[in-house]
């Protein structure tokens, strides 16, 4: 038994992260459902590190596990990268059920490999492992994480708003009372904070419309509004997001089309706070 959960197991496990390396490498993998997808943007570094780290750590394994059946000393130091490894997969896990929509697939099946290494190697201290594991659930879900997910999916209308802010009540009464449909995203969303600062814009409401594949976008009520006043024979069409605001000059554009400097909005931050007052400056 212990020359099957300490090499034979470790030895799969190594197969199936070197399998799905090898399938990084070559543009595709073993699971293509969203959750993986995104749990790789969570990362600060190219995932393709995280599993080399995970071959690197398994292979270790595979070789304490092989001189423990032997050694007492080894076999510690088998059971301290086990368990050190669970934690680790615990860890990482935790974040992506809270993070992601759903979570990798690829993720559980290395960690559910390193449980049953653990229960069949020790069962008794199986129970002080998954509790532990269990505490780091738990730990990561008293976090207000906010999900990583993709908003503008399809064609359509969306505005980036919040609950507190004036000037979206303005434009969420106006768009109702015109029967306008359109897709909420809350501002609170990392993805809708993401967007928002990579663009360059401080202040919200925000309208974004996608149409064949192009994103549109409109900053600040007075905008919004008079966008959909304006007649269709005589609407401007938003300029797109692929456009940087330094070239609106040589497009006839305004030059404050990415901004609301000149437009009232509820400014927001890193962290939103329900005044309309609020700083600016990102801290």
């Amino acid at each position: 038994m212990n020359f099957f959960s300490r090499v034979v197991l470790p030895l799969f496990l190594f197969i199936y992260i070197a399998v799905e390396t090898y399938l990084k490498l070559h543009h595709t993998s073993l699971c293509e459902e969203t959750g993986c997808k995104l749990a790789g943007e969570l990362l600060r570094f190219n995932p393709l590190y995280l599993n080399y780290l995970g071959l690197s750590a398994v292979f270790t394994l595979l070789v304490l596990g092989y001189v423990s059946l032997k050694s007492k000393i080894m076999e510690r130091l088998f059971f301290i990268v086990l368990y050190a490894a669970i934690a680790f997969e615990a860890t990482i896990l935790g974040y992506q059920f809270l993070a992601n929509p759903e979570p990798c697939i690829f993720c559980l099946g290395i960690f559910s490999s390193l449980l049953l290494i653990a229960l069949l190697s020790h069962i008794r201290n199986f129970f002080l492992v998954a509790a532990i594991a269990l505490s780091i659930f738990l730990g990561l879900n008293t976090l207000a994480i906010t999900k990583n997910k993709a908003f503008i999916t399809q064609e359509g209308t969306y505005l980036i708003q919040s609950e507190t802010c004036p000037h979206c009540k303005k434009v969420k009464a106006y768009l109702a009372e015109h029967h306008i449909a359109y897709t909420p995203i809350s501002v609170q969303e990392a993805s809708a904070r993401s967007f928002l600062k990579f663009a360059g814009i401080t202040t919200i409401p925000v309208l974004v419309s996608k149409r064949n594949k192009a994103l549109s976008l409109l900053v600040g009520d007075k905008k919004i509004i008079a966008h959909f006043e304006v007649p269709d024979t005589e609407k401007e069409t938003p300029q797109t997001s692929s456009s940087l605001p330094q070239q609106s000059s040589a497009l006839d554009l305004p030059s404050d089309i990415f901004s609301a400097t000149s437009e009232p909005g509820c400014a927001i931050t890193v962290t939103e706070t329900p005044s309309c007052e609020e700083n600016t400056t990102e801290h």
